[in-house]
């Protein structure tokens, strides 16, 4: 058994927070938001805020619109591109004959 006053088990401060000991609470408001799957989430906003008009969906991760009958579509998957299909991208293949000419050529000149 313990000695003294003590009351076991707690400490001063220990016990919690009752909202009217913390203070007020600013103003919010909480604003849906769909999914193309279907959630619905609730985020709280401060009141003077404009809420953004998308949301990541924290189930699914898909973008969420505040509209449910016309949620935002899935983002399209771009494929994977290579280095070669980005340099295709800037280049007509007529400029990559004259860059392989040039090269060629420097390269014939440091050999002799």
């Amino acid at each position: 058994m313990a000695a003294g006053n003590a009351i076991r088990g707690t400490r001063v401060g220990s016990g919690p927070m009752r909202w009217a000991e913390r203070g007020e609470q600013a103003p919010r408001r909480s604003v849906t938001y769909w999914c193309a799957n279907g959630h619905a989430t609730q985020p709280a906003f401060a009141a003077e805020v404009t809420p953004p008009i998308l949301w990541d969906c924290p189930r699914c991760g898909l973008p969420a619109g505040q509209d449910a009958q016309q949620p935002p579509e899935r983002p399209r998957a771009e494929p994977y591109k290579s280095h070669l299909a980005y340099v295709k991208e800037r280049r007509t293949d007529a400029d990559g004959e004259a860059i392989l000419q040039e090269a060629l050529a420097r390269l014939r000149q440091r050999r002799g």
